[in-house]
């Protein structure tokens, strides 16, 4: 089992930038590490995902250009770097833990983060 815990969210201006970490203890079973978000009364939805191994990446459309999802195998740590914030990016952001490498949908991760709060205004 593995336990992660997000951290870095706030309260931002649109435009500004953020950066997300999501710290994972404890036994290791994952191959891959994801970023999602959930606005309120939406689904939730994914954002970018990334192999320990080898730190190949994938980003959805809407995060691509904006957004980067990086790791520190050293700290056990995997960062969503968000620039020009947008008004429409305000949701809780989850780090997930999956084994297949190409895992894009919330059923395929096995372990997920409480949460951090990413507020965007105007």
């Amino acid at each position: 089992q593995v336990q992660l815990t997000e951290s870095g969210g706030g309260l931002v201006q649109a435009g500004d930038s953020l950066r997300l970490s999501c710290a994972a203890s404890g036994s290791f079973s994952s191959y891959v590490m994801g970023w999602f978000r959930q606005a309120p009364g939406k689904e939730r939805e994914f954002i970018a995902r990334i192999s320990w191994r080898f730190g190949s990446t994938y980003y959805s459309d809407s995060a691509k250009g904006r957004f980067t999802i990086s790791r520190d195998n050293a700290k056990n740590t995997v960062y969503l770097q968000m620039n020009s914030l947008k008004l429409e990016d305000t949701a809780v952001y989850y780090c997930a833990a999956a084994r297949a490498l190409t895992a894009t949908h919330e059923a395929s991760y096995d372990s997920w983060g409480q949460g951090t709060q990413v507020t965007v205004s105007s």
